[in-house]
């Protein structure tokens, strides 16, 4: 069936003057773009018309960097995100134990918390989570996802004691006395608490993917990604994928730890979509949260005589993960939050490409995050063309306290997204997701106008204009992808993947960018979201 969308602004993201009057679309593709004359002459004794009633049409938008499959476990633990206190969050707890009816065979999982908008400024310990129950197992995670705690019961649990040791990469917070006290911060010790608490996780795997789903539809966005998969995390995505669940398309990137065995046991996924799910390549992580003063820098925190935060792996580790993306021809995605774990990146995927001999290949390595990476890195990173997926939403949710942990210098300068334009980087934004909400017209927003929650201006240098941030969450998040050629821009022979806005955002104040509200979302021709 061939539809004509006309009377609203159409965007087609082409160029940033490019619009048209009309736009035809047949079954799952765009078959015309131009003038509604033309449209109705070429197709209107066959096509339905659609009036968009002065609203606007424009390419769907893509996100960059989430964790789809963390943000449908996270639907039903917990939300921290209101607290204020440790009292709040202790209300909180018990209100959920209550309501739940967990036991000591259960667990109770929260997120949201954020030490830095709590009246104490430090993190909750095992001493605060135990007022709500000494039995029942309870782990909160910080807003970031890169710490957060435990209480007495599922340190017992995890077996975590004196005499445990932090990990390389992670440590565990301890008391006076040496015992550890809750606190856990990063990955690898992170996983050594949730090794033993994720086997108590009740969740109904599909009911909440489809949440998750319809909270990135909600958003605009059509097509996602889970960032940081496993192997039991492709095995609950597929699942729910052939079970024709899935109304977006999903990209995994796989644990670099899980990498090869996972690619091998899902071959059908690797490269192509099947079921709306497809491998882009691997994950790794290479340090920490800026905001929680674990992003590894190469100069010292604001008032921290030497303590710069820390690296996640060795320079070896990484090294060989580049060498082996490059020699398997596929993409690597590192997270780098502090310029020191963007130079180990930086640094290990050049010795990659010297040693294999390949500079010219097609590989798109990404650089996730990008908080505090230098003009010198950016220089090389377009050297070796790789891409930087900017978190900019921390210009906002994060400002003020960037400004205080960095200074006022380096705290300005976080997500330098025009220092990367001017270098020729096709960047893209991403809301890291549960982190922040999937909110794409918000990230416009923070792009254009870069504005902290308590309004103070921020690195106002940095700022671009809209269709360049609109860019951003389109067709560059497509190139990330190497899916230009059938998503990011409205054109003729690409997915009819769109979206209605209430309002143009090239046209209102940018001030109210983030105001917009997403009418409906259309997925290969196919409205799967309606306001």
């Amino acid at each position: 069936m061939k539809t004509i969308y006309y009377d609203g602004d159409i965007i087609t993201m082409t160029g940033a003057k490019d619009s048209c009057e009309a736009l035809v679309t047949e079954d799952k593709k765009i078959l015309y773009t131009g003038t509604l004359k033309q449209a109705r002459a070429l197709y209107g004794n066959e096509a339905q018309e659609r009036d968009l009633k002065g609203h606007t049409l424009m390419p769907a938008f893509i996100d960059a960097h989430s964790h789809f499959v963390q943000t449908a476990q996270s639907i039903k633990m917990c939300d921290l995100s209101d607290t204020e206190s440790f009292e709040d969050i202790v209300t909180a707890l018990k209100n959920y134990l209550e309501k739940n009816q967990i036991d000591e065979n259960g667990m109770i999982f929260a997120t949201g918390y954020d030490h830095n908008f709590l009246a104490e400024q430090k993190h909750p310990d095992k001493t605060v989570l135990d007022k709500v129950s000494k039995t029942v197992p309870i782990y909160i995670s910080h807003a970031s996802g890169h710490m957060g705690a435990a209480n007495s019961a599922l340190l017992k649990l995890a077996g975590i004691t004196i005499e445990t040791k932090d990990p390389e990469g992670g440590r565990f917070g301890r008391n006076k006395s040496g015992e550890p006290d809750g606190y856990v911060e990063e990955t690898p010790a992170l996983m050594q608490v949730l090794a033993a608490a994720m086997p108590r996780m009740k969740i109904d795997m599909a009911e909440q993917m489809k949440e998750a789903q319809q909270l990135y539809l909600k958003y605009g966005i059509t097509t996602v990604q889970e960032g940081a998969a496993m192997a039991q995390t492709m095995q609950g995505l597929t699942a729910f994928a052939a079970s024709g669940g899935l109304e977006l398309d999903v990209v995994a990137y796989i644990l670099k730890e899980d990498y090869e065995k996972t690619v091998k046991e899902y071959a059908d996924y690797n490269g192509k979509y099947k079921n709306r799910v497809k491998i882009g390549g691997v994950k790794v992580i290479l340090d920490g949260s800026p905001q929680g003063k674990s992003a590894w820098l190469s100069k010292p925190y604001e008032g921290e005589e030497n303590y710069c935060g820390y690296p996640t792996h060795n320079d070896a580790y990484v090294t060989k993960a580049a060498k082996d993306a490059v020699r398997g021809g596929y993409q690597i995605l590192a997270h780098c939050n502090g310029d020191a774990a963007s130079e180990q990146f930086i640094q290990s995927y050049q010795a990659a490409l010297k040693e294999m001999g390949t500079a010219d290949g097609d590989y798109r390595p990404v650089m996730i995050h990008c908080q505090t990476v230098r003009d010198d890195q950016l220089d090389r990173m377009a050297q070796l063309k790789m891409i930087p997926s900017i978190f900019i939403g921390h210009t906002y949710y994060w400002g003020d306290i960037h400004l205080k942990n960095l200074g006022a210098v380096r705290g300005a300068r976080i997500s330098p997204v025009k220092s990367a334009l001017e270098r020729g980087l096709i960047y893209n934004f991403h809301q890291d997701t549960p982190v922040t909400k999937p909110d794409m017209l918000h990230s416009v927003w923070c792009a254009v106008n870069r504005v902290t929650r308590k309004g103070q201006p921020i690195g106002q240098e940095q700022c671009i204009n809209v269709y360049e941030a609109l860019q951003a969450v389109t067709i560059n998040a497509a190139y990330a992808y190497k899916e230009e050629d059938q998503k990011g821009t409205l054109e003729a022979g690409k997915m009819a993947d769109m979206v209605i806005l209430d309002a143009n955002p090239l046209k209102v104040d940018k001030k109210c960018i983030k105001d917009i509200v997403v009418l409906e979302t259309i997925k290969e021709g196919k409205t799967v979201y309606k306001n």
